[in-house]
């Protein structure tokens, strides 16, 4: 019964999608790339919330609250403010100039080969980081749910290639013979699946722990694990709370702002209007995300009294544990979509970036736009199979969650700065990009590899030498850090060896850049009740 439910609601999606798209010209860039700039701005909501919720979130960040608490509940938090500022101030200046991809952006601002670099960069980081732990959470999820080992009589390595196989095979058919339409439609489904199934999961749990009665259950988790529920970290946690005013806002703005897999979805709107409406919607969306990403990881600290193998098993353990049998198959739909999500979303980029940014720009100049198409889904089976077979190394990494966040530092900082800098000047020059982006992935790069390690804590424990702690600063306020030294750089740069001519931005008249009239009233409400949230649980 599990298994048809799971396969019923997974073709009931592929089927709407499908219907959805078909009248699409993919054949066209904009067609294939944008959706033929259509979306709406619940599509664009739904679109972003399933390309952010996928199971590196839900198995990485729960597994977090399983380990501190709710003090991680600031990636969905503090990401819901990070998309008011994104509406209100760079999706205006993206929409105008009409790009598709970011690194268009940086053409015009500085030079090709600053855009070469970004493409090149977001290409890496996609291929050997995000897609291979969307891949890995997610197959590891389902073989827990599943039980896949034990179906297949089969061992646990085994099981794990061969559902990142199956996971990563439907993905690229959405993503590289779909577009950026279907991609967005599945998309859309699944958020409404992911909703209900997501909040299922914390109702069940909180009723199990209250014999019945889920106020019950909260009482009981409240009483019993009150350290679980405080928002402020201290220096030695996941998140510090100074790191919400440094690193935490920078994170945010790269990921929604200028990752290239997120943003595609606001570029792809019908007008302004409709994209900032999207990216308020999903800003809505993410202050109920501790409901999803982090309560559960509590809740499974309680059940399971702390003794699971690894955090990361505590998503998963809690489903298994509270969820009535004739749901899961469901609930598995559900989470099988959202990995999807985040897999095809990426892989579509990479398609965007590569026959966009490299395909026309370095290889074939004249292409035709079925050409340029025609190579991006190339090249994009060539990375899904790429990012399937790196995928079961990552089993031995710490915290998925943590190990993602931190890694992604190596590149979306300078990426970020460098954006920033082009838009709020005009006579920085296309050489101080160039130095800010080297300089970024470099000194980060020999911070957190090279130089942290010096600074871990090492005791005996069991008779044997054991890290059990850090004094390095927080990679969040690394980050910060090296933001400002890089903008610095930048402006002094600009300021001895400017630009000849001033910076001015394009407008190409592609869409209505026509502003949601209730964009600002709606945006501070968002920021108030973040905040009410922080001062309830400080």
């Amino acid at each position: 019964m599990q298994i048809l439910t799971f396969l019923g609601f997974t073709a009931l999606v592929a089927l709407i999608s499908y219907l959805a798209t078909r009248s699409t010209n993919e054949t066209s860039k904009d067609g294939y790339f944008l959706g033929g700039r259509s979306l709406t701005g619940i599509v664009i909501a739904g679109s972003l919330l399933l390309t952010n919720l996928s199971t590196e979130q839900i198995v990485g960040l729960n597994g977090q609250a399983y380990e501190q608490g709710i003090l991680v509940m600031a990636w969905e938090t503090l990401a819901a403010i990070t998309m008011v500022i994104i509406a209100v101030f760079l999706l205006p200046r993206y929409l105008k100039g009409g790009i598709s991809t970011i690194p268009q952006f940086l053409e015009r601002r500085y030079d090709k080969t600053t855009k070469a670099i970004v493409s090149g960069l977001f290409l890496s980081g996609y291929v050997t980081i995000f897609l291979p732990v969307v891949l890995y959470t997610g197959a590891s999820a389902i073989n827990t749910m599943f039980d896949v080992p034990a179906v297949f009589g089969v061992s646990e390595n085994t099981a794990l290639w061969f559902t990142v196989f199956g996971i990563g095979i439907i993905g690229s058919i959405y993503a590289v013979f779909g577009g950026l339409k279907a991609v967005a439609v599945s998309d859309t489904i699944n958020a409404i699946g992911l909703i209900i199934g997501g909040l299922m999961i914390p109702y069940f749990g909180l009723t199990y722990i209250g014999d019945g009665d889920m106020f019950a259950g909260i009482d009981t988790l409240m009483t019993t694990h009150p350290e679980k529920f405080i928002s402020t970290g201290s220096e030695d946690s996941y998140v510090p709370l100074s790191t919400l005013f440094t690193g935490m806002l920078l994170i945010n703005l790269f990921y929604w702002g200028t990752n290239q897999a997120i943003i595609q979805r606001a570029l792809g709107a019908k007008n302004l209007k409709e994209g900032q409406k999207g990216l308020v919607y999903a800003a809505f969306l993410k202050i109920l995300g501790p409901l999803l990403l982090v309560l559960p990881g509590i809740i499974a600290f309680h059940i399971f009294k702390g003794e699971l193998a690894k955090p990361d098993l505590a998503y998963a353990s809690l489903v298994t544990e509270v969820l009535p049998k004739p749901l899961v198959g469901f609930f598995a739909a559900v989470l099988f979509g959202a990995i999807l999500s985040s897999f095809n979303s990426a892989l579509n980029s990479c398609v965007t970036l590569f026959g966009i940014d490299i395909y026309q720009e370095y290889i074939k100049k004249d292409a035709t736009d079925k050409q340029v198409v025609k190579a991006g889904k190339t090249f994009g089976v060539f990375l899904a199979v790429l990012a399937m077979v790196v995928a079961p190394f990552i089993a031995n990494a710490g915290s998925v969650f943590g190990y993602l966040q931190e890694i992604n530092g190596t590149y979306s900082i300078p990426i970020l700065t460098i954006v920033v800098v082009g838009y709020t000047t005009k006579y920085v020059p296309a050489i101080a990009a160039k130095i800010g982006l080297i300089s970024g992935v470099v000194l980060y790069s020999i911070s957190q590899f090279i130089i942290q390690p010096n600074f871990d804590v090492i005791e005996i424990v069991n008779g044997v030498e054991t890290v059990t702690g850090n004094t390095y600063p927080h990679f969040l306020h690394i980050l910060a850090i090296l933001f400002l030294f890089n903008v610095i750089i930048m402006l002094l740069i600009g300021k001895f060896y400017p630009r000849k001519e001033a910076y001015i931005q394009f407008d190409s008249k592609e869409v209505d850049i026509t502003p949601w009239k209730y964009l600002k009233p709606v945006g501070v409400f968002i920021c108030v009740i973040v905040i009410g949230i922080y001062i309830y649980f400080s």
